[in-house]
């Protein structure tokens, strides 16, 4: 039996990472339906006197670019409370 779940929205975050020679970026997007995608970017350097561990830099550019992505929302999120606040307010009845 199949179970229909009402409501249920589906957001995908897609995370490109680039090297290039000590430097790791990282971009990643948010796409939501109906509204523009917000891209968040992240960046890690290795020190010169580190090994080389490449996967420690997608992980810390990828985060850095998550964390940069979840401020963007966060701000997003509080203008529509403040504009959606705005509109809600209806004039008290008289009386």
């Amino acid at each position: 039996m199949e179970v229909e779940i009402m409501g249920e929205k589906h957001w995908d975050i897609q995370i490109d990472i680039t090297e290039n020679d000590d430097t790791t970026t990282a971009r990643a997007t948010l796409t939501m339906p109906a509204e523009a995608p917000l891209t968040g970017y992240g960046e890690a350097h290795r020190n010169p006197v580190d090994r080389p561990a490449a996967e420690i830099g997608d992980e810390l550019a990828a985060a850095r670019a998550l964390d940069d992505l979840t401020n963007q929302l966060l701000s997003v999120a509080n203008q529509d409370v403040v504009r959606n606040a705005r509109f809600s307010r209806s004039p008290m009845p008289p009386g």
